[in-house]
């Protein structure tokens, strides 16, 4: 038993797989508190009234969400396995009430076409992240780029309230997430291989949940910007 725990942490190929499951297991948990979360939000005329009609409060829930982001990723090292999966499910909660929005601005009908299409569009991706045999650092950074353009451009686009700009960056977020999608799985795979046979249980816990946080931020992201195309054509 101790040799086969120990080839867990040693044998690469073996981790790698290990922790690949151990991330989608770590954001389908993420995701389904989101989703709990949200509903159980949306549902409650008391915690609807505590977290969204005080725009104080809900001030507060997002930049709680930077915060928790921030923390988890750049603390990672000196942080314990414990505090890492503490982190992630505060942030999953968090998400969580700022999505219960979602439920009063678009159908359910919306929500789950946007779901269920995200769902194909990200196992797609994440699954070509994990077999293709193409080095994606090349356009890795030219995804960040595209990704602060979109940021910028949505800022500028609150004052212009443009339809149509509204839309092209709903297209071109859904590209660019499907994209990061595929980029951050390989990502995992060579945080994986970067620690060669010298990595700890701790280490390996923390591993599958900074995995974890990076393909449920892709999810989360294609999802709303599918469910902001979706909503237009459902006007």
């Amino acid at each position: 038993m101790d040799n086969l725990r120990a080839q867990m942490f040693t044998d690469i190929k073996q981790r790698e797989h290990n922790i690949l499951r151990n991330v989608y297991i770590w954001m389908t948990v993420g995701l389904a508190l989101t989703a709990v979360v949200a509903l159980s939000v949306a549902s409650s005329p008391t915690l609807l009234s505590l977290f969204l009609r005080n725009g104080t409060t809900f001030l507060f829930v997002i930049i709680a969400q930077f915060v928790v982001v921030f923390y988890l990723t750049a603390r990672l090292d000196k942080m314990s396995s414990n505090k890492a999966i503490i982190a992630f499910g505060a942030y999953s909660i968090l998400t969580g009430i700022t999505l219960s929005t979602l439920f009063y601005a678009y159908s359910g009908l919306v929500i789950s076409r946007a779901f269920f299409t995200t769902a194909a569009v990200f196992g797609g991706m994440s699954f070509y992240g994990l077999v293709t045999k193409r080095d994606l650092d090349g356009i890795g950074h030219y995804l960040i780029m595209g990704l602060w353009g979109i940021i910028i451009a949505s800022v500028i686009n609150i004052f212009l309230k443009s339809e149509p700009i509204y839309y092209l960056l709903s297209i071109v977020g859904v590209l660019i997430f499907s994209a990061l999608t595929a980029w951050d799985t390989q990502k995992i795979k060579r945080l994986n291989e970067s620690y060669g046979s010298d990595i700890d249980e701790e280490t390996y816990i923390k591993l599958s949940i900074i995995g974890a946080l990076m393909l449920y931020l892709d999810f989360i992201n294609i999802f709303l910007y599918l469910i902001r195309l979706f909503g237009n054509r459902n006007k």
